[in-house]
């Protein structure tokens, strides 16, 4: 049997803010380990969230959703539509102010999918 191997980092390690960093690594039959960093706690507000609603787009077409001007991606999340649709991929953009989404269809050439985006002022 394959160990599976959970890893988690706080959001605000992820998109680069001062937070404390909590690393936790967990794999079955084994006690988890976790790893705190002090650092300069995060400031978060104006906390906003963004729809884009679904729309049909061909399979494996990117859909992304922006944050106001100003605000950064704490959040996200995607969803596929349709008769045996399949998400493909829900992450953050590059420069961490928006939520990417994308998916596909079985048997079709398009495929539905809404992107949700949740945006604060990070300090």
């Amino acid at each position: 049997m394959q160990a599976k191997k959970l890893t988690t980092l706080t959001l605000a390690a992820l998109i680069g803010s001062a937070s404390l960093a909590t690393v936790a690594t967990a794999v079955p039959g084994a006690s988890a380990k976790s790893v705190s960093t002090p650092q300069q706690a995060a400031d978060f507000s104006g906390y906003q969230i963004v729809k884009l609603s679904n729309s049909n787009v061909p399979n494996f077409t990117r859909r992304t959703v922006r944050c106001p001007s100003g605000k950064r991606a704490i959040g996200g999340g995607a969803e596929a539509q349709g008769n045996d649709a399949i998400l493909v991929g829900s992450f953050p953009t590059d420069d961490a102010t928006g939520w990417i989404g994308l998916g596909r269809q079985n048997n079709y050439r398009d495929v539905g999918i809404s992107v949700y985006v949740i945006c604060a002022n990070v300090t």
